[in-house]
């Protein structure tokens, strides 16, 4: 492939400059969804069949994630990030704590991001080893914390106490 330049920040912005390709790569962090269809289905912003197809082909091509066959359904492909992948979680980290830092964030997609930032390196580091058990089949971490079953519960806790303020201004309304 042709690049603009050899400045690393220009390389990485040919690799990751597009909206999608940041947003699947989190859905797959994340949210742990290792399908077209999670992907598909659970998709917040409601990306298009097209463009996820197309995402996931670039970030195949780009040895960020790979698709292996899924032991448990024939016709299934099961997503798994790599190391080259994993290696962004220190930079998705940094990019949610700008996200909350300026920009109007809403209290149920952002307390992944606040956590992760109030953590830091040592929950990224957590954080990254889990992500290497689940996706490259390495061995569970020593200290058996789960980092993604913590922002899925923090997540969840943010979640319902939006929905019961907002069921609470609907009866009052």
């Amino acid at each position: 492939m042709d690049h603009r330049s050899g400045c690393p920040i220009n390389l990485a912005i040919e690799v990751l400059g597009d909206r999608w390709s940041i947003v699947v790569l989190r859905d797959i962090m994340f949210g742990n969804r290792r399908s077209y269809r999670e992907l598909l289905a659970n998709s917040e912003e409601q990306i298009a069949t097209n463009i996820l197809a197309a995402r996931l082909k670039h970030l195949i091509a780009e040895g960020l994630i790979e698709a292996k066959a899924d032991p448990t359904h024939k016709q299934r492909k099961a997503l798994n990030l790599t190391a080259k992948g994993l290696a962004l979680v220190p930079l998705m980290a940094q990019l949610g704590a700008w996200g909350v830092q300026y920009l109007p964030c809403t209290p149920e997609l952002a307390i992944r991001a606040r956590l992760l930032a109030e953590g830091g390196p040592p929950m990224w580091h957590d954080f990254m080893a889990e992500l290497r058990h689940i996706h490259l089949g390495e061995p569970l971490p020593a200290s058996g914390r789960s980092v993604l079953a913590e922002l899925g519960d923090a997540y969840r806790r943010e979640r319902n106490k939006t929905e019961a303020a907002a069921g609470k201004v609907a009866t009052s309304a």
